[in-house]
């Protein structure tokens, strides 16, 4: 089935893969293009809408990225956000100058012309700002239908050609009714169906899958993260015992968490699972090593070894399952081209496989959607929302050598914060969570006694995207909850701290 497609084209700008997701949830599938994807592919692919993205650029600046002007006379509607409304403007005649004043954050818009862009929000309404240039003066033949008190071109449009400039950003959750925006762009402008949604994904996945497998054999890597667990179980509905995945315990995983794969998907779900037991030959290859990249190495060489061994007891297979995901696709290759993603723990593992083809079930999925798909195949919500973890899993949350002691300490500390959070209801709010076991220790009293023990450190950020990232505001009961816990009841621990450090300047995990 063909659906419906809008065209977000690529500016640049820090929103820009939250506006593909917004308009997929308003269940129109969309793709990010680069900015500069020629005239005669954008005609090819038939979008019934464009959007440009904001952008860190001043349009009037001789770099700037820009568009080719005919693309204006396409016929297909057209909406600019922030870097995007100013592009409009200026290639279509109209006026964009530096500001005198910048905009930053949340700013109160009034309507001053009715537009079914704007149709169903309030004359007046909170909209988020972040902008140097703004536009003087819209194009011939364009209205002004919103305005700010320091921008006074903030949405201008035309009815008639049914291309449209808003200044501020109506995918970000502070713009009050930037979701009602974007719809009546979607549906009122360029007339949308609404016919992508996750139950029919997965019916017509099944299907292709069935024909494109046929009778043939599967592969797949499963490392328990909701990619490769959602990828799998797709493939499993489709080709029942064809599949056959391989679970390498290396014993850097998180509490309870290899348990709960076998749990899942071999005992419940019935599949092909082997578990590959080599946790002795990780600790022992990792024996005495600090450096975090030298960890990486290590882990991801001897993963492949692992795998390769369990591989060639299995045979020749047809085609590998891999979870590769949308954002994948978009940071490898920007959007121009579908570079191949080798799996999250695995460093160049088709390259020890015996196989003709990669099957990639999830590759058009942003991973909300991934999520949405898991919980329409029936997945737990413990599968579906489990929190990532780097490939290295533990031995990256340790700082320092790895030991099996220094497991215990880290994978209990992570359990009962996750736990903590979980019971304030916390988990879907915040992007991700976990324990660090820090190199350092420090003088403490338990008891009667003094003791001279483990830092824990505890990192929780929010984000759309992962480039990004801000520390989230966990409550100061919830942290105080999960310090006397981690202090009272872990081995090898007596401190706490929390970590309130923003990407960038830090990354979101220690090492």
């Amino acid at each position: 089935m063909q659906h419906q497609r809008v065209l977000v084209l690529d500016f640049g700008g820090q929103y820009n893969q939250l506006i593909a997701r917004r308009v997929r949830d308003l269940n129109v599938y969309c793709d990010l293009k680069p900015f500069d994807m020629p005239l005669e592919e954008i005609a090819a692919y038939d979008p019934i809408g464009i959007v440009f993205t904001g952008g860190p650029n001043s349009v009037y600046e001789e770099e700037a990225p820009h568009v080719c002007a005919r693309i204006f006379g396409l016929g297909i509607p057209i909406l600019g956000i922030c870097y995007g409304a100013q592009l409009i403007a200026h290639t279509l005649g109209g006026k964009v100058v530096h500001a005198k004043t910048s905009e930053y954050g949340k700013r109160r818009f009034s309507i001053v012309r009715k537009s079914p862009l704007l149709e169903g929000i309030p004359d007046e309404s909170v909209c988020w700002m972040s902008h140097t240039d703004l536009i003087a003066e819209a194009p011939a033949g364009f209205e002004v239908l919103a305005t700010t008190e320091s921008c006074p071109i903030t949405v201008f449009g035309s009815e008639e050609k049914k291309i449209y400039g808003v200044q501020f950003h109506p995918e970000v959750v502070h713009s009050e009714y930037g979701n009602k925006l974007m719809e009546n762009f979607l549906y009122a402008v360029c007339k949308a169906k609404g016919d992508w949604t996750m139950a029919g994904f997965v019916q017509e996945q099944i299907v292709r899958l069935r024909e494109k497998i046929g009778n043939k054999r599967v592969l797949c890597a499963m490392s328990g993260g909701v990619d490769s667990a959602v990828a799998a179980t797709l493939v499993h509905r489709a080709v029942g015992n064809r599949l056959t995945c391989v679970f390498v315990d290396h014993g850097l995983h998180r509490k309870d968490e290899p348990q709960e794969v076998m749990r899942v998907f071999r005992d419940g779900l019935g599949m092909d699972l082997i578990k590959a037991d080599a946790a002795e030959e990780f600790l022992c290859a990792l024996k005495g090593v600090t450096d975090p990249e030298k960890k990486r190495h290590i882990i991801g060489e001897l993963f492949i070894r692992v795998f390769e061994r369990e591989a060639k007891k299995i045979g020749k297979v047809d085609f590998l399952v891999q979870g590769t995901i949308y954002p994948d696709i978009i940071e490898s290759g920007k959007g121009k081209s579908a570079v191949i993603k080798s799996h999250h723990n695995v460093g160049g593992l088709p390259d020890v496989v015996d196989f003709e083809e990669i099957v990639e079930p999830l590759r058009d999925l942003f991973k909300d959607e991934v999520r949405k798909v898991g919980s329409e195949l029936g997945l737990a919500d413990g599968i579906v929302w489990r929190q990532p973890c780097p490939g290295p899993a533990l031995a990256i949350r340790i700082m320092g050598e790895v030991t099996r002691e220094k497991l215990e300490t880290v994978r209990e500390a992570d359990a009962i914060f996750r736990e903590e959070i979980a019971r304030a209801g916390l988990e879907r709010d915040i992007w991700q969570y976990f324990a660090v076991l820090t190199d350092s220790r420090t003088v403490g009293v338990q008891g009667d006694f003094r003791t001279y023990e483990n830092v824990i450190a505890l990192r929780a950020i929010t984000s759309v995207d992962a480039m990004t990232a801000d520390w989230a505001r966990i409550p100061f009961e919830v942290l105080e909850r999960v310090s006397n816990r981690i202090t009272n009841e872990v081995k090898r621990a007596n401190r706490v701290v929390y970590d309130i450090t923003s990407k960038p300047p830090a990354t979101i995990e220690w090492e």
